[in-house]
């Protein structure tokens, strides 16, 4: 007897939850099929590769050098037969960003290669950047966009532009100049953990400023603005997130001494990643449509 597929796919599943009801009502099995699609799988290998305790199914040493072996293979399985199964112009491509660039540069890179390839559909999903490297990680997403910096073996990423981050407020009586430090004790706004922009803002001021008085913690970058136009309170943003806000005079930028924080924009990918025709052909049309975008900005 030799290893099946399913055996495999219901092994890292049982991985991953460690029940075996939860395997079995996710993939619509009865919970005896899957506990036998496990003594299968240790009877073929000769060994156990779970340890059993208070109720869970827990990877012993054995189990976890055989996970570490067939996850990336399983993954690059379903890949090819999810790719093979679209053409060239045709399928459906799972993307995810992070919130400024779902907000203000996807739209319209989005809206033109529908338009342009009708057969294709994408889905999008919005996280930080944080969320958006854990859902590429879980092979739940194609390809991702993030700002900041990443250093994970799993993930690939290409530089696409930079962005400029800009100190912003709406009170009108900062009409100086001052240094970071200066303001560290006034009301800050930021995102929340696991946001590019918090991590990059907070990483460039650390050597200048300890602590930072934030008030306030959102998850969206319009929750912020709108915070900001009503209340009299500072944040750092993308540039770009903030155009008509300050074209209006809504809201203004802060001026600070020696200060240029900028980050990457960057598209990132599974290092196991299966790149189809249609893979390859939607990530250079958004990685050049988006460097375009930022460039014009």
């Amino acid at each position: 007897m030799k290893l099946t597929l399913r055996q495999m796919e219901i092994f890292l599943n049982v991985v991953k939850s460690g029940h075996l009801t939860n395997v079995a009502k996710e993939m619509k099995l009865s919970q005896s099929a899957v506990s036998m699609s496990i003594k299968e799988l240790e009877n073929i290998l000769g060994r156990p590769v779970f340890d059993r305790i208070n109720k869970r199914l827990i990877l012993n040493e054995i189990g976890r050098a055989f996970h570490k072996e067939i996850a990336p293979l399983f993954k690059k399985l379903s890949d090819i037969e999810y790719e093979f199964k679209n053409s060239l112009n045709k399928g459906t491509i799972r993307v995810g960003a992070s919130t400024t660039i779902v907000d203000y540069l996807m739209p319209p890179i989005i809206c033109k290669y529908m338009n342009s390839y009708t057969d294709v559909k994408i889905s999008l999903k919005e996280g930080n950047s944080k969320d958006i490297c854990e859902l590429i990680k879980e092979g739940s997403i194609d390809i991702g966009f993030i700002e900041g910096t990443i250093s994970d073996h799993e993930i690939i990423s290409e530089r696409i532009g930079v962005d400029e981050l800009i100190v912003v407020t709406a009170d009108k009586s900062l009409c100086d100049t001052y240094y970071i430090d200066s303001l560290a004790n006034r009301r800050w706004v930021l995102r929340e953990e696991g946001s590019g922009t918090r991590e990059v803002f907070l990483d460039y001021i650390k050597k200048n400023v300890d602590p930072l008085n934030i008030f306030l913690e959102l998850g969206h970058t319009e929750s912020i603005k709108s915070i900001l136009i009503n209340h009299s309170c500072l944040t750092c943003i993308s540039k770009i997130a903030v155009q008509d806000e300050l074209s209006d005079g809504r809201l203004q930028k802060v001026n600070i001494h020696n200060f240029e924080c900028n980050r990457d924009f960057l598209m990132i990918y599974h290092k196991d990643k299966y790149h189809s025709g249609l893979f390859e052909k939607f990530s250079y049309f958004s990685k050049t449509m988006m460097a375009q975008m930022l460039h014009a900005r």
